[in-house]
């Protein structure tokens, strides 16, 4: 480990605050480190590795497909971009038609707000507080996080209006003449696992016809099952104009796409927009591999079962633990806000210790994104040891 650490130190780029952990081999909820130590992993890469780690479906796609051809670049027709198209095309809400292909969930938000501006013509996009949509130039200024905004504001366009998530009547007065479209997640992640009232979702699609704007969903890290539907939208019945995916969608391969209603689509033109490894084959061999799987397994309506279940256990300590302000969320997108900042921080710390990986987001609430395959029993095991945690810590 100090060897790893020196590296990074020496050679990489200081950018991330990294536990003091370094994994190196993983199979289906656990990972294992340098020295040896498994981890039951409650974080799967932040909502990616829906499968689990090393799912002999996708590593057998991607080794197959490795000897065959890698890449070629979007100069050509590439056939598994056309049948990973089609197999989207299948589970995502029926506005969804088009699909371009990159690599993560940055470029399909950036993607998606060119798109949104080319077709209407118009340049303002109405955001929320608390939204986290990426790190390039133009998602970070649709993020609502100021440290991360601030010491780029030279490179963010002045287009962006921040309202309160969650409040229609906040949105309705931010619509301008010259707004194009409404980004928002469905459940917001990094913003601490939020969820709105269940009228703000139709609401906005309903502010959307009759403004003349375009709905744009984010499920880069609700999308894929991991909420219990395959998209977090489909609980509030909401289609967008154009919805975003990545995380998951190549169960650890990097892809990322936005889709569009075809006529939406249809503003892109040759020129407008483009990606050298976007839907490359080995990432669209990766996600075909992963979507079907899926579908096998009928994960997202186990996400919903299993969540339930987790859901429920993490209430418990809601009401037996002082230091738990709330438990709340949907499916496998879970979050326990604990009452300080301080306290969250070394409770992720001791878990790691005591051999659970899970993730501090929005300050103090303890995010859970595990893989959609995990059991009650891992479950129960981690539930047992946050609360021996929680009480030692009261």
């Amino acid at each position: 480990m100090k060897r790893v650490e020196e590296l990074f130190e020496e050679h990489v780029a200081n950018t991330y605050k990294r536990q003091p952990l370094a994994l190196v081999s993983g199979q289906g909820m656990i990972v294992e480190d340098v020295r040896g130590k498994r981890y039951i992993d409650f974080v799967g890469g932040i909502a990616v590795c829906a499968l689990g780690h090393s799912h002999p479906a996708v590593v057998r796609a991607i080794s197959e497909q490795a000897r065959k051809l890698m890449h070629v670049s979007n100069l050509y027709y590439i056939p598994q971009q056309g049948q990973l198209a089609e197999l989207l095309a299948q589970i995502t809400p029926k506005t969804i038609e088009k699909f371009f292909f990159c690599n993560s969930g940055a470029e399909a938000n950036e993607g998606a707000l060119k798109l949104a501006i080319k077709h209407t013509k118009k340049k303002r996009i109405i955001v929320m507080e608390g939204s986290f949509h990426g790190r390039t130039a133009l998602t970070v200024g649709a993020t609502w996080k100021s440290s991360y905004r601030s010491p780029f504001t030279a490179l963010i366009p002045p287009v962006f209006d921040f309202v309160p998530y969650g409040n229609l009547s906040s949105v309705e007065m931010a619509i301008r003449e010259d707004t194009a479209a409404i980004l928002v997640e469905p459940i917001q992640g990094e913003g601490g696992v939020r969820i709105p009232p269940d009228d703000f979702l139709p609401g906005l699609r309903k502010l959307c016809d009759e403004h003349g704007l375009l709905l744009i969903i984010d499920e880069i890290q609700t999308g894929m099952g991991r909420t219990g539907r395959w998209f977090a939208c489909e609980h509030w019945k909401t289609n967008p104009d154009i919805l975003t995916v990545a995380k998951a969608l190549g169960n650890g391969f990097p892809i990322g796409c936005l889709g569009a209603a075809a006529e939406i689509m249809s503003s892109f033109t040759p020129g407008d927009h483009a990606s050298t490894f976007g839907g490359n084959p080995l990432a669209c061999a990766a996600a075909m591999a992963t979507i079907k799987t899926m579908r096998r397994l009928k994960l997202p309506q186990r996400a919903a079962r299993t969540g339930e279940y987790f859901l429920k256990r993490l209430k418990e300590l809601e009401s037996t633990h002082s230091c738990v302000a709330e438990a709340r969320g949907k499916g496998l997108l879970l979050g326990l806000e604990l009452n300080s900042s301080e306290t969250a921080k070394k409770t992720v710390e001791l878990m790691r210790e005591r051999g659970f990986l899970i993730n501090l987001t929005a300050d103090r609430v303890l995010r859970f994104t595990p893989p959609l395959i995990v059991e009650r029993y891992h479950i129960d095991a981690l539930v047992e040891a946050l609360a021996r945690i929680l009480k030692e810590l009261e």
